[in-house]
């Protein structure tokens, strides 16, 4: 269900509701004009509480991004993605593209979280933990707010000429913010092809890796771009997850909102108004000061309603909490809330949509739990060997070729046995036991060789299993072709 903005004002009722141009905001993004150019944002360095929660908490996101694939779990990443040798690692856990059902209900499991965590909070994620309002608001605005000023200082320097003390402030900046998306870009490269490859890469001369410094050339360029020039349209262009939020948020999702029912009339406040004088007039708690408006990083007015640009940052509850501090009312004109408690004077309640999609998400959480518990740590495939036919031996005995490929999912080396327990024959590994380095494959011949007497038929199935030491760790279930029986038919 679509979220609705607050109703439109009719003008034969309302006495108490602010005239607004309903037309303008709706018609185009804050951050481009009617003809599409881009409109600059210098939104002022937030203060308060909220902003002082979410600077300690990017501290601690910081902190674990930055430090994160230098941080090992039985000697393997707390996490890599290594598209390249089709490797990933999760919480030490190594997966390979033979995990892929895991994969499969991973990605589910993911996605069902964003349906249920949107459904409840709303773009909570946004404004709190995702890597780019994190990156941009709490480390290159910032840097931006210490080298040129505030926004009205930006935005003087902006439209001043270019003089040298311009230039340096410029260049500073700049440079920093190179320096920056270089780091950025590592820590990407390092989740991307692990930390002892990127030390390598960079310890190293760079004609040794021109692969890896190409990428971190690249890497370099696009997050300084994005940082430095493209920033909130980022979210509003790039990002697919504003855009479809409308879809999965209600009435009573938790949003950033205005209560226009307690905020409207809107009005300047004149010297020595009391709030009874305001009320007899119609005039609500809302001094149209516009603060909100200019600390908001993508440009908007809240009082406008729920709008797709909207990071839920806090950054406009903050400036609202404090001009009601000096004007002596209640914190919360823009609040953490949900429409239908603001338009009805609800609490927040739990709806049975988010009851519903919880549901799915338990049983998606139970499904991944199952397939992680019983994950083998062994992976293995023993195909017969392509081209090859079965071989007839003396004592009316048959032999197969088998291409046997074993991967170790674990962290440990492993000693691999072969043992074929059904039917009755002989089971011979090229080079005798198989030795597997932790997480790391190996490719061998396998032979079997059976009595006539064992035969089924053209094809007879076989069960081999695998051991490490005493402990079964895998069991393959391969063909074994043969000679046509005579009176089977088969």
């Amino acid at each position: 269900m679509a979220v609705k903005s607050p109703e439109r004002p009719n003008p034969e009722e309302s006495s108490v509701v602010q005239e607004i141009d309903w037309t303008d905001f709706r018609d185009h993004i804050a951050t481009a004009d009617q003809e599409g150019r881009r409109k600059w944002i210098f939104a002022r360095q937030p203060k308060g509480r909220y902003y002082r929660w979410r600077t300690a908490f990017s501290l601690l996101l910081l902190a674990i991004m930055f430090a994160g694939p230098f941080i090992r779990i039985d000697g393997n990443p707390l996490l890599l993605v290594n598209i390249v040798e089709r490797r990933f690692a999760f919480f030490g856990r190594i997966f390979w593209p033979q995990d892929g059902i895991v994969f499969a209900v991973g990605m589910l499991l993911f996605l069902m979280g964003i349906v249920v965590f949107t459904a409840a909070f709303g773009r909570l994620w946004c404004g709190w933990a995702c890597p780019q309002t994190v990156l941009m608001e709490m480390v290159f605005r910032r840097i931006e707010y210490w080298i040129e000023g505030d926004a009205p200082a930006q935005r003087a320097l902006a439209g001043s000429p270019w003089t040298p003390l311009k230039i340096f402030k410029k260049t500073l900046k700049h440079a920093v913010f190179l320096a920056l998306s270089f780091l950025v870009a590592n820590t990407l490269l390092a989740y991307i092809i692990g930390s002892d490859a990127l030390i390598q890469i960079v310890t190293d001369s760079p004609l040794n890796h021109l692969k890896g410094l190409t990428f971190m050339v690249l890497f370099t360029l696009l997050f300084y771009g994005i940082f430095a020039r493209f920033r909130e349209q980022a979210c509003t262009f790039i990002c697919p997850y504003g855009r479809f939020q409308s879809t999965l948020i209600d009435e009573n999702t938790i949003v950033v909102g205005y209560d226009f029912k307690r905020g409207e009339k809107r009005e300047r406040l004149h010297r020595d108004e009391s709030v009874e004088a305001r009320a007899a007039k119609g005039q609500g708690d809302c001094v149209d000061c516009r603060q909100c408006v200019a600390v908001c990083p993508t440009g908007i007015d809240i009082r406008d309603g729920l709008q797709m640009e909207c990071v839920h940052c806090t950054a406009c509850m903050d400036a609202c909490d404090a001009v009601m501090d000096k004007i002596q009312r209640p914190r919360g004109l823009i609040r953490y809330a949900s429409l239908e408690g603001i338009e009805k004077r609800q609490p927040l309640r739990v709806t049975p949509r988010i009851i519903g999609y919880s549901i799915v998400l338990m049983v998606l959480g139970l499904g991944m739990l199952t397939l992680l518990l019983t994950r083998s740590d062994v992976d293995v495939t023993m195909l017969r060997a392509r081209g090859t036919l079965y071989q007839e031996l003396p004592d009316n005995r048959v032999s197969n070729l088998y291409l046997l490929k074993l991967t170790n999912k674990s962290n440990r080396e492993m000693g691999i046995d072969l043992r074929l327990e059904e039917p009755a024959g002989e089971l011979t590994v090229a080079g005798g036991r198989l030795h597997l380095a932790a997480g790391k494959q190996v490719q061998s011949s396998v032979v079997v060789e059976l009595d006539r007497s064992a035969l089924e038929g053209r094809k007879t199935p076989l069960t081999v299993v695998l051991y490490a030491g005493d402990v079964k760790v895998g069991t393959v279930r391969p063909e074994f072709l043969g000679p046509r029986q005579s009176g089977s038919g088969k």
